[in-house]
């Protein structure tokens, strides 16, 4: 069985950039469902800059953008549905309430793909940005894509522009691959974030350029009660050969909402440059859930603030629901082989009396600090417990030990 090809042409589309499409890739993708069985179905979107609100996906299809093909997201909110939140975060990430729906949807769907010959998705998003920072938005805003509950995920060799909040959101999903693609945001843009797998498991993100004004890469899985009332894990990632920017956040960041929990992470080959922070992992009192087993090696960074943080007093709660004795747990964290240059701070580890962190592995890091005469004080730490191994400048007293029996097993 071959794949059936239609062209978003064939449904009335105008690409010229003024005329509005929603009804078009909503017709075009209800005509395709019918060739889900018989081998799928490929929507193509030809030369042009074609105008639209938001839109579902179905199951075995292919959306493909052609190189000269632009989707641009409609900056009138009237465009975008309205939904109810996600049932792990209770509410709106920017304020209480429902949240605008994505612009590329998809809900309980398996083997999608959304690629092209490094097409375009502009998210238009500074009109979104603005609402954000004056305090008008009347509900959350929108992501450039967003997998809920979905199998078999194949995004690739695209460019994604202006997201109004996240570019890639990947939510209670398997399988998601993500592969060659660019996503960039202004550097004021407000938390802004390139790509999230979100209680998602078995994630592979990698060949890819992200630049966004608060975090390039965010593993999330949910916020306080509700993500804990959820009970679904990120986890199985890998995240590779990737360059990242996060102006005004971290370039990777590990929650704060992480209420489902986050494990079995592995970030390799990776440069990153011009970020606040290098490598985050945040949380907080109420939070619940966990961090832990997390391996990072052979990072690059250049012009960063600080290389490492991980907070357990950072973030907000959705309301007042959570329970305060729901400690997060923070642990087996391996940071090595990783080399930085002009770094303004080395790292900072600060755990809380409740719940230390511990198992925090640093080795064969090598970070310039800039105009410092004391590099000692580069590093801060409390309520945290591990060893380290070749590592300038010289981290913590908590960190300074190694157990080289356990340095040998992690290795294994």
């Amino acid at each position: 069985m071959r794949e059936h090809i239609m062209r978003i042409t064939e449904f009335g589309a105008v690409g010229d950039g003024k005329t509005l499409n929603t009804l078009a890739f909503q017709n075009a993708v209800f005509s395709l469902k019918s060739y889900a069985d018989k081998g799928g179905a490929q929507l193509f979107v030809p030369p042009g800059r074609w105008l639209t609100g938001s839109f579902n996906l179905t199951s075995h299809i292919t959306l493909f953008l052609d190189k000269d093909a632009v989707i641009l997201a409609s900056q009138d909110p009237s465009h975008w549905q309205v939904v109810d939140p996600l049932p792990s975060y209770g509410q709106g990430v920017d304020l209480p309430g429902k949240r605008y729906l994505s612009l590329i949807n998809g809900d309980t769907l398996h083997d999608v793909i959304i690629t092209g010959d490094n097409g375009t998705i502009d998210g238009q998003g500074l009109v979104w940005w603005d609402r954000f920072n004056t305090n008008s938005l009347e509900y959350s805003r929108p992501h450039l894509i967003e997998l809920v509950s979905s199998e078999n995920v194949f995004v690739s060799n695209l460019t994604f522009l202006n997201a109004p909040a996240y570019t890639i959101h990947s939510v209670y999903s398997n399988n998601v691959y993500i592969h060659n693609v660019t996503a960039n945001t202004s550097p004021e843009s407000p938390y802004t974030i390139g790509i999230v797998p979100d209680s998602t498991v078995n994630v592979c993100i990698q060949d890819s350029t992200i630049n966004m004004g608060y975090d390039a890469i965010s593993l999330k899985s949910g916020w306080d009660q509700y993500g804990i009332s959820y009970a679904r894990a990120t986890a199985n990632v890998e995240i590779r050969n990737v360059h990242l920017g996060g102006a005004y956040g971290s370039s990777i960041s590990f929650g704060s909402e992480m209420s489902g929990g986050i494990s079995d992470v592995e970030v390799k080959d990776v440069h990153i440059h011009n970020s606040l922070t290098g490598i985050a992992f945040r949380t907080t009192k109420g939070r619940g859930g966990y961090i832990k087993e997390i391996d990072i090696s052979n990072v690059h960074m250049v012009n960063v603030g600080t290389a490492f943080i991980a907070n357990g007093s950072f973030g907000t709660h959705p309301d007042s629901g959570f329970d305060e004795n729901a400690f997060p747990l923070v642990s087996h964290i391996r940071l090595h082989d990783i080399v930085g240059e002009n770094i303004s701070i080395a790292g900072g580890f600060f755990g809380t009396k409740e719940s230390p962190f511990t198992s925090i592995i640093l080795s064969n890091i090598s970070l310039s600090i800039k105009n410092s005469d004391s590099p000692v004080d580069s590093w801060q730490c409390s309520y945290v417990d591990g060893s380290s191994e070749s590592v300038v400048p010289e981290p913590c007293p908590e960190l300074k030990s190694f157990d080289s029996d356990y340095g040998r097993a992690e290795s294994l």
